[in-house]
């Protein structure tokens, strides 16, 4: 018969949920935390000394109580302290942030990336060039805790190798291996589907909080999606779980990327709606997109059938979906979100017409609360995992 946790293992793990708290809820105080854990005072006060031993939380005084007595000390994140790398490589541009535990933003940069071939050694290159100049800024008290990267494409999840990125033009890229070696930072690359990620972010600190059954479409110029069902992530045997932009749902539609034809990208994606429109070749990108969208808002009729055909296409894969996977919200992100917002009616009417009554009745269409640096954030996370599952042995392993 296998024994019980030790006490050991039960204070590590005492240690991430409270670090875990403070990291996505902010500053908390101790009576508040005694409260969320269902601890004792006195395990909450060794736990918070523990962490900030670690120099992960530091504890102060309340700026205002209102109340008589002695005020409860508030627990902080040591966000300047203790960071982590995120980085956002889509088609049309790559993102760099240090990101402070309790999801600050200390430093970003951003810059366009051409579409055409997908050089490895280039895209790590300049990522690692932003590192060293947001390294560089840095004080000598401050500690790298984790690297995250969202990529536009299916990541297997054991390795962090991109199998394939129809969109990008490659296969079997060793991403992680290759820009963990570049950074020399001592510690491993975590690379995850920037659609999944963009779900992990927006239950974590978006408009999807506190919800355990969501779905996130992202659009970039393909379709990603991240299903999270029971509070758990669906990653699929390999890690490729989610990739509905490939669902099809017009049997010998517009060609896809992916040697398919039909797919929801390829009728809802960039390309489907600019050649709609007319617009395909004069401009592309999210620029692109919502001035297709601006057009429609100012009267343009072609603009407006444009959006229509495109936001009914979406609606059905979003009540496939839905009644797939029965989740309480959708979000719409990435360029979804200007499409949605131009073809809302579309989406709604379809999901009236084919989606079960029972699903549809609580659910809810939004979209995100952290915009375009939704995946970025789902990168932070990603990075921010493994100190916040054993803060303690996060600190060991990346040292001083």
């Amino acid at each position: 018969m296998r024994a019980g946790p030790s006490q050991e293992e039960i204070r590590r793990h005492n240690l991430g949920v409270l670090l875990r708290h403070v990291h996505l809820g902010g500053p908390t105080s101790r009576a508040e935390l005694t409260s969320r854990m269902g601890l004792n005072r006195s395990t909450i006060m060794a736990l918070t000394a523990d962490l900030t031993a670690a120099g992960l939380v530091r504890e102060e005084l309340p700026r205002e109580t209102g109340r008589a007595g002695r005020p409860s000390l508030v627990v902080r994140p040591e966000s300047a302290r203790v960071y982590v790398l995120a980085f956002d490589i889509g088609v049309d541009r790559l993102v760099a942030a240090r990101v402070g535990l309790g999801g600050v933003i200390l430093d970003r940069r951003e810059a366009a990336r051409q579409r055409g071939p997908f050089v490895l050694e280039d895209v790590v290159g300049r990522l690692a060039s932003f590192s060293e100049q947001m390294l560089k800024k840095t004080r000598s008290d401050t500690i790298c805790v984790g690297v995250g990267v969202a990529f536009a494409g299916g990541v297997r999840s054991s390795d962090g190798v991109v199998r394939f990125s129809p969109n990008m033009g490659v296969s079997d890229i060793p991403l992680g291996q290759e820009l963990e070696a570049r950074l020399a930072l001592g510690i491993p690359v975590a690379v995850g589907n920037d659609a999944n990620l963009g779900a992990m972010a927006e239950q974590a600190r978006g408009v999807g909080a506190g919800c355990r059954d969501l779905i996130y479409l992202h659009g970039d110029v393909g379709i990603g999606g991240g299903v999270i069902a029971a509070g758990q992530l669906l990653g699929g045997q390999g890690g490729y779980g989610g990739e509905v932009g490939h669902m099809v749902i017009n049997a010998g539609g517009r060609p896809c990327g992916c040697g398919s034809r039909g797919c929801l990208e390829a009728e809802v994606g960039e390309r489907a709606l600019l050649e709609a429109a007319g617009r395909f070749g004069r401009q592309i990108g999210r620029d692109a997109v919502r001035a297709v969208v601006d057009a429609a808002d100012r009267g343009d009729i072609v603009a407006q059938e444009a959006l229509a055909r495109v936001g009914d296409w979406l609606g059905l894969g979003v009540a496939n979906l839905v009644n797939i996977f029965n989740p309480e919200i959708v979000i719409f992100g990435g360029i979804l979100r200007e499409i949605y917002l131009g073809a809302a009616a579309q989406v709604r009417s379809r999901i009236v017409t084919d989606v079960l009554h029972a699903s549809r009745e609580s659910l809810r269409l939004r979209t995100p609360v952290l915009g375009d640096d939704t995946t970025l954030v789902g990168a932070a996370e990603l990075a921010f995992a493994q100190v916040l599952a054993d803060p303690l042995d996060a600190l060991a392993r990346v040292g001083p």
